[in-house]
């Protein structure tokens, strides 16, 4: 993208974006499904730095198939080291502390991040400042998010909190991402080149850390390589691609609230693949999170 198409952006999301963002989340909440699958046969560090590096390579090839110009000098290079490093540690932080708490207390401190780039938006991005409808409807997304998963959120062991903390925290480097892509020169850059700075760091430092997280294959069936396969293809190269693309374009707070649908996407998927219990709650958790995003998109920020 060049200067020129920072006059495209919109105030409000459209139909078409909207309906890209949903297929986002539900992609997003079958991969929640394919890395629990992944991991019984791939260590989760190592399958998250691979999976990055592949994902940066097959970024890599489209550029070059497209002609589209990846290395030359734009300004970029300071905001994608700040920006990969921020994505790396964030998956480094969900797995290490999922290893501490349960997934859905994880999940519920993780999907914070919506209410992180508001925020920050709010005080950062001229003209996203954030009303008290808006505040109202992240606030009943997230409540949407508690609610889905209030009935798993027993304490396993009391080296919970780090956990907890740790999924805390990858919420921030979520959420911070989002922000510094937002505002510095990444936020003129190709959404290609923002996606390969994020995928080379977040290659190299999780690679760097998995030795210290035992050995990297545990075994390989074809239920591993499907699930791992659908989120180097499906998730890494095309889903964050479309994501930041659109980020490029519509005010961040509007889209980091549909990622509330994230989640219980993941639920229903679980019910349905793996056979998880689903209850009422999700069934009230859906509403609340649709109540949260149309107050969010009521009006022009």
């Amino acid at each position: 993208m060049t200067t020129v198409d920072a006059g495209l952006r919109r105030a409000s999301l459209d139909p078409a974006a909207a309906a890209l963002l949903v297929v986002l989340c539900l992609s997003w909440g079958l991969n929640q499904v394919a890395i629990k699958v992944a991991d019984g046969g791939i260590q989760p560090v190592f399958q998250a730095g691979v999976r990055a590096a592949i994902g940066c390579l097959l970024i890599v090839g489209w550029c070059r198939l497209r002609g589209k110009p990846l290395f030359a000098r734009d300004g970029t290079l300071a905001a994608g080291i700040v920006a990969g490093t921020l994505f790396a540690c964030e998956f480094v932080f969900i797995y290490v502390g999922l290893d501490f708490t349960t997934v859905s207390r994880g999940i519920v401190f993780l999907y914070v991040t919506p209410i992180i780039v508001a925020v920050g938006a709010h005080f950062l991005i001229p003209g996203e400042r954030l009303a008290m409808v808006q505040l109202a409807g992240l606030a009943a997304a997230f409540v949407g998010v508690v609610v889905a998963f209030a009935d798993r959120l027993s304490v396993s062991s009391p080296q919970a909190w780090i956990g907890d903390a740790l999924c805390l925290a990858a919420a921030f480097g979520w959420g911070s991402t989002t922000l510094v892509i937002r505002t510095t020169a990444l936020n003129v850059a190709p959404p290609e080149k923002v996606l390969a700075y994020q995928l080379a760091l977040g290659a190299v430092i999780p690679l760097a850390l998995a030795p210290l997280f035992g050995p990297f294959v545990r075994r390989i069936d074809w239920p591993v390589a499907i699930a791992f396969a659908y989120q180097v293809l499906a998730v890494v190269a095309a889903s964050y691609l479309a994501w930041f693309w659109l980020i490029s374009r519509y005010p961040a707070a509007r889209l980091s609230a549909f990622t509330f649908l994230t989640p219980l996407f993941g639920v229903a998927f679980g019910g349905l693949i793996l056979r998880e219990p689903v209850s009422l709650n999700l069934v009230v958790a859906l509403a609340l999170v649709a109540c949260g995003v149309y107050l969010v998109n009521r009006r022009p920020i």
